[in-house]
């Protein structure tokens, strides 16, 4: 199966990718990681991309695209794809068509995970991280066992994302909203998109996603 997943920063989109690759042996394609790879690996893909960025300029939607195609292109036939930042305009969205069909795949549903976007600056801004093995912890909903003491490893640093405060995550929500609009009634018009509860817990989440995924099957 071939999916995307939606949802703003913070929604659970690589808590729940990276379920389905272990469950369902699925392969997330993050445009962002996969430049990253690319640029790192000299592929040719990766080495235009490098000179865009460093003149300054945006990558543009082609290079995306031939990105995509390469990891598309070393993924076993019967191995699903799990988009995620791609597509996110209309041209894209297109694009995607194009490189799915002409390697014998097809977009089998689009999953939003829905958030209260309020909720969710609460859920990022109070997260923090132990400095030492990185065990996850919030402010509000997963504090230490014993105050400033890591349940894991027993270390006593901890640490907070420059960018997981309120101005900052509004922002990038917002401009998720702006992203996204576009391409969702694409998709809505081919009845590819299913929608879950975002906010409920991890395992709800990935409960519901699985039943999505079973009846698309």
């Amino acid at each position: 199966m071939n999916i995307i997943l939606l949802g703003p920063p913070g929604a659970g989109k690589g808590t729940q990718a990276s379920r389905l690759e272990t469950e369902r042996g699925m392969v997330q394609l993050s445009t962002g990681d996969m430049l990253r790879a690319a640029v790192k690996a000299g592929t040719p893909v990766g080495q235009k991309a490098k000179a865009v960025m460093d003149a300054g300029e945006l990558v543009s939607d082609a290079i995306v695209s031939a990105i995509i195609g390469e990891r598309l292109d070393q993924l076993d036939a019967e191995t699903g794809a799990i988009f995620d930042g791609y597509p996110r305009t209309a041209a894209q969205a297109e694009a995607l068509d194009m490189l799915l069909g002409e390697r014998g795949r097809k977009l089998d549903c689009v999953i939003e995970l829905k958030v209260d976007e309020e909720a969710l600056v609460e859920r990022i801004v109070g997260r923090f991280t132990c400095a030492t093995c990185g065990a996850g912890y919030h402010d509000k909903f997963k504090q230490p066992k014993v105050e400033g003491t890591c349940d894991v490893c027993g270390g006593h640093e901890f640490k907070r994302r420059p960018d997981d405060n309120a101005e900052t995550v509004r922002t990038r929500m917002a401009e998720y909203r702006a992203k996204t609009a576009p391409i969702l009634p694409i998709y809505e018009a081919r009845g590819l998109v299913r929608r879950v509860d975002g906010m409920a817990d991890i395992e709800q989440v990935t409960r519901e996603i699985e039943a999505v995924l079973d009846a698309a099957d």
